[in-house]
């Protein structure tokens, strides 16, 4: 199969195309570069050093015999989109292409307007690039598990049944994102969702929590094909800030009372959760959601898990939560489809011991400790007076 990638020079597209490439089919990459920009805006690095794309696509081709085809591009330029799409003729596109920081987008005005912008109208282009040069592409769109927030009901598989004075539906499962960023990607199904309903396109859409590791079997196989580390207060992961701590012998720093609970998934299950995507697709007019997780735990239940698996002496403590979200709360994520489709999941306390604590081991010395602590509040980028 002939599969697109945009985001592909990021942190899942880049292990993504590797993974679809070794599974035998034909892959393409796209990227703006924009993730490398943001390092540079923020002044902060992957902890693991990664190298450019080019480097990255000709050291895949030295070692598996495998060329991947890459553009240079903006989902927002529409011309470039149509171009791409009608040279590299995909028949499945999955899209990573957007800004995926809750904490990015709550900078200040300027980043939340960025983030919807650059999310939302990059969508639309490609949906529309779709529809008017081959509708029967499937489309993968990465979405979040964010764009459910923590409703106080069991959370489904995208769709809820509902029944009111009398009356039954089936309606897109009602949706209470927790940032701008978040807010996105919820904009996001919806177009997505209509293009379905109205065009007859093909999407699924994958709602993906917190993604943990570094090392998949295809990075693994040259220290060129590394993807990122992300430990930042911006881009970075609880977890990856946890691990990062624990191995400095610095104290995990818990944001509120920790009772905040998130899906997780390990980045081997992630790229083995698009291959399935990819390769059993939608139907024409379907807009199918699968909740992309493995494993849930509050933050708190993270931390003791860190503690519990590395080997010495822990400490946690508890930092004012910049966030604004509920400090404890019900959370019960359905999430069988992927599982129904061949998932075999791997688990976090396994790969802990596996990869992380050594990766960061080796790699402690690039560490910036001032990038662990919190610079973004959800009420910080508001002006008063």
């Amino acid at each position: 199969m002939r599969v697109l990638v945009l985001g592909g020079d990021g942190y899942l597209g880049w292990p993504t195309a590797l993974h679809l490439s070794d599974s035998g089919h034909q892959t393409a990459v796209l990227d703006n570069f924009a993730r490398r920009g943001y390092d540079r805006e923020l002044g902060v690095d992957s902890l693991v050093p990664i190298e450019d794309l080019d480097t990255r696509v000709a050291a895949w081709h030295e070692v598996s015999g495998q060329q991947i085809t890459a553009y240079s591009g903006d989902l927002c330029d529409a011309d470039f989109v149509y171009r791409v799409v009608r040279e590299f003729r995909p028949e499945a596109i999955v899209h990573f292409a957007e800004q995926r920081a809750a904490p990015y987008s709550m900078i200040d005005r300027q980043h939340a307007v960025y983030t919807q912008q650059n999310n939302v109208i990059g969508t639309l282009n490609l949906m529309y690039a779709v529809a008017e040069i081959d509708p029967d592409i499937h489309l993968v769109k990465l979405g979040t598990m964010g764009e459910y927030g923590t409703p106080n009901i069991d959370i489904e598989e995208g769709w809820l049944e509902v029944e009111h004075n009398g009356r039954k539906d089936r309606m897109l499962y009602p949706k209470k994102p927790g940032s701008f960023y978040h807010l996105s990607k919820v904009h996001d199904s919806h177009n997505l969702e209509f293009g379905c309903r109205v065009w007859g396109l093909r999407v699924t859409d994958l709602n993906q929590g917190v993604v943990y590791g570094q090392q998949t079997p295809q990075t693994i196989r040259d220290p060129r094909l590394a993807t990122r580390f992300d430990y930042d207060a911006v881009f970075g992961t609880v977890l990856n800030r946890f691990v990062i701590q624990a191995v400095l012998g610095e104290p995990l720093t818990v944001y509120g009372t920790g009772g905040q609970t998130r899906g997780l998934l390990d980045i081997r299950d992630t790229i083995e959760c698009i291959r399935l995507a990819v390769e059993n697709p939608a139907e024409v007019g379907e807009f199918r959601v699968f909740n992309q997780m493995t494993e849930s735990f509050s933050v708190a239940e993270i931390a003791e898990l860190v503690a519990d698996t590395f080997p010495g002496p822990v400490q946690v403590d508890h930092l004012e939560n910049p966030r604004v979200e509920q400090p404890e709360h019900y959370y019960n994520v359905k999430h069988t489809g992927l599982v129904g489709l061949g998932l075999q999941p791997h688990l976090l306390s396994d790969t802990l011991i596996e990869s992380m604590f050594p990766i960061v081991a080796e790699h402690k010395d690039r560490v910036n400790l001032g990038a662990l602590l919190p610079t973004v509040t959800w009420r910080g980028g508001l002006k008063t007076g």
